[in-house]
């Protein structure tokens, strides 16, 4: 057994959350740079410079990039020969209060659906676990913004609608937010399982690498096509118009139901906040 001490976990997710909110994923910054050199419109154009300049002037520490700095989510994969000396939720959670104070982030959580009243320290985040070999302890920790956030949508399709019905759901919700999510996006989707886990799955799709390839090669597909038919709705950057829509479409699935075709897709912004990190 390996004893991972809460302070590793708290200091480390800590400066994870930092780094994220001030520093833009650099392989999201390639493609926004090729982005621009492909738009068509120049107003379209001149946004994505506006958001590389903004992301360099984050780097310096000084302004987050985004005034919405989000609800702190976590995929937290526990080995089986970890033995930790505190609830991984609680050690996250500290985390989140330092690093939202230490960092100056604004703090968005309130406590009741009605009160509204704020947590006054960014917490409780969204801690999902799992338990798998080994002896580390590999956490995936994301800022997410409620302007993307709200867009995104859950629906419950039935099987008979096929890969056209689940291309019609993914682009009628893409284009019926607008401008709103903060476009150029990424679009994570999820395929099956039942209501949650399909948006759970969603969830975990846009924190994959950009880079990466879909080893279902029918999913493969299914995101290079969406990926074009999204940029060819012509929302544009920031909903003004234009052929960069979205810089990455990510597809997970899961077994389900005989009678059920869950999907769920969930939108990040350009504010891309989030990174994979073990301890």
């Amino acid at each position: 057994m390996r004893l991972i001490p809460s302070t590793d976990i708290i200091e480390t997710v800590k400066k994870t959350l930092i780094k994220i909110n001030y520093e833009l994923d650099q392989s999201f910054v390639t493609r926004l740079r090729r982005a621009k050199e492909q738009e068509n419109k120049a107003l379209s154009k001149a946004i994505i410079q506006d958001i590389l300049d903004n992301q360099e002037i984050a780097k310096k520490g000084e302004f987050p990039l985004c005034q919405d700095t989000g609800i702190v989510v976590v995929f937290a994969e526990i080995g089986f020969d970890v033995k930790l000396d505190n609830p991984i939720e609680d050690s996250i959670n500290q985390a989140v209060r330092l690093a939202y104070s230490e960092g100056y982030l604004r703090k968005s959580v309130v406590k009741h659906p009605f009160k509204r009243e704020n947590t006054h320290d960014n917490t409780p985040a969204i801690v999902h676990t799992k338990l798998v070999p080994g002896d580390n302890i590999k956490i995936k920790i994301a800022s997410k913004g409620a302007g993307s956030e709200n867009m995104s949508v859950v629906k419950m399709l039935t099987p008979t609608v096929g890969i056209d019905g689940v291309k019609k759901f993914v682009l009628d919700t893409i284009f019926n937010a607008g401008g709103k999510p903060c476009p150029p996006i990424i679009v994570g989707i999820g395929l099956g399982g039942n209501l949650e886990k399909s948006a759970i799955i969603a969830k975990e799709a846009i924190l994959r690498d950009l880079d990466d390839i879909n080893p279902d090669p029918i999913l493969k597909e299914l995101e290079e096509a969406l990926y074009t038919e999204i940029n060819a709705l012509g929302v544009g950057p920031m909903g003004v118009g234009g052929n960069t829509t979205c810089l990455g479409v990510k597809i997970n699935s899961y077994p389900m139901h005989i009678a059920s075709l869950p999907v769920a897709v969930n939108i990040q912004c350009h504010a891309n906040r989030h990174e994979e990190v073990t301890i």
